[in-house]
């Protein structure tokens, strides 16, 4: 992702720089994303040039300073710069809607996210702060621009209402190149069973309810064609944090209360807290523990984590498939196996996750990367192979 590490993925400068950070330091290969913020249309083509796999905006206030949220006129700025590049112009969706009030020509906002309507350690207060309509206005928004840039694809990251759907089928019904993903997290948690303070389940947008998850889960597997679906791929969005930075209570694994922590008073509090999920590394089981329950099928996983995922970044002649001229990426995948997420399951930095203490089904045996072996769940990663990633930054030819 282009934010969340300094300097933001936003000019070819910035992406040079992250180039010389990752190299001879990835375990498995690895392509990079724009960012789109307000005033960088002009540095598009060249991020596209550099070997950027697409572009992610935000349509609301991303929560870090030096990544700035999109207007209607960012975007279609940045249309215009890419609507003949082979790439793919993707968004966060939120937007806060107008309130009907409105006073002369100016139309009256609320101030994000909306006011609390509960305690702030309450989770259903901070759900309540961030509803289904701020996707569906976000996304109303980037359908009624697409006429700017016909041929250029667009895509809905972290699709979290369930009520945006049929929106989005509308448009991919009347020719506009618009597609989704959804996230683990919004596929197995619900906001029903967050317990008070647990602020290892915030992100954005917010894990919603139950119901919400099992219309995202009818989506994912519906009668007809594949192409015919709204959401595409499913993805981790993994978002990590210091501990600290969660402002997670005492009694809630691992709260931390080292430097840097905020008072006490803040612990437990949805609003303040950092935002975002950690399940990297974690993927393949908790998407098959909670398919098991719904009829998913293996080559259903395949299709939305490996062969979707790479026609979306334009790598789908090397990666995403086995065949003849693919790079021979893969796991061994022991589907009946069962384990208990402890930190030592948590190959992430941070090891700061809602899942930690589920038990989930399915276990990673061995990783392969281009044929060799780079990781065996008993001995890690083969320190004697080294890390031998790749950085993807072949140019997009669609």
């Amino acid at each position: 992702m282009p934010l969340n590490a300094i300097p933001p993925t936003t000019t070819v400068a910035n992406l040079r720089e992250k180039i010389n950070a990752a190299e001879g330091q990835c375990w498995v290969d690895v392509g990079f994303y724009g960012g789109l913020v307000p005033g960088n249309e002009g540095d598009l083509k060249g991020l596209v040039k550099a070997g950027v796999r697409g572009f992610k905006g935000f349509l609301i206030d991303s929560g870090v300073e030096e990544f700035p949220a999109v207007s209607a006129g960012d975007i279609a700025r940045a249309m215009a710069e890419l609507k003949d590049e082979a790439t793919v112009l993707m968004f966060h969706a939120e937007m806060i809607p107008p309130i009907a009030d409105s006073v002369g020509d100016a139309v009256q906002h609320s101030l994000p996210p909306l006011s609390p309507s509960g305690p702030l350690n309450a989770y259903n207060t901070f759900l309540n702060s961030r509803p289904s309509a701020f996707e569906t206005y976000a996304i109303a928004e980037i359908i009624s621009l697409a006429p700017l840039a016909p041929s250029l694809p667009l895509h809905i990251v972290h699709l979290s209402a369930i009520e945006a759907i049929p929106l989005l089928r509308e448009a991919r019904h009347d020719g506009i190149k618009i597609t989704a993903e959804t996230c683990f997290h919004y596929l197995s948690l619900a906001a029903e069973s967050v317990r008070e303070g647990d602020t290892r389940h915030k992100c954005c947008p917010p894990i919603r309810s139950k119901s919400n998850q099992d219309g995202l889960w009818e989506e994912l597997l519906r009668a007809g064609p594949v192409e015919e679906r709204v959401i595409q791929t499913v993805v981790s969005d993994h978002s990590p944090c210091t501990p600290n930075l969660k402002l997670l209570p005492a009694a809630i694994p691992p709260s931390d209360s080292g430097p840097g922590t905020k008072a006490s008073a803040d612990r437990g509090d949805f609003f303040a807290a950092w935002g975002g999920i950690s399940s990297v590394g974690l993927g393949l089981p908790i998407l098959w523990t909670e398919g098991l329950r719904r009829s998913l099928h293996i080559e259903d996983v395949v299709r939305l984590c490996c062969r979707a995922t790479a026609r979306q970044v334009g790598l789908e002649h090397r990666k995403g498939d086995l065949g003849v001229g693919f790079d021979g990426d893969v796991v061994v995948f022991d589907d009946e196996a069962e384990f208990v997420v402890g930190r030592e399951a948590m190959l992430f930095r941070n090891k700061c996750s809602p899942y930690e203490g589920m038990t989930l089904k399915g276990v990673v045996k061995e990783t392969y990367l281009r044929g060799r072996r780079v990781y065996s769940r008993e001995d890690g990663f083969v320190e004697k192979v080294g890390p031998k990633g790749e950085l993807l930054l072949e140019p997009r030819t669609r």
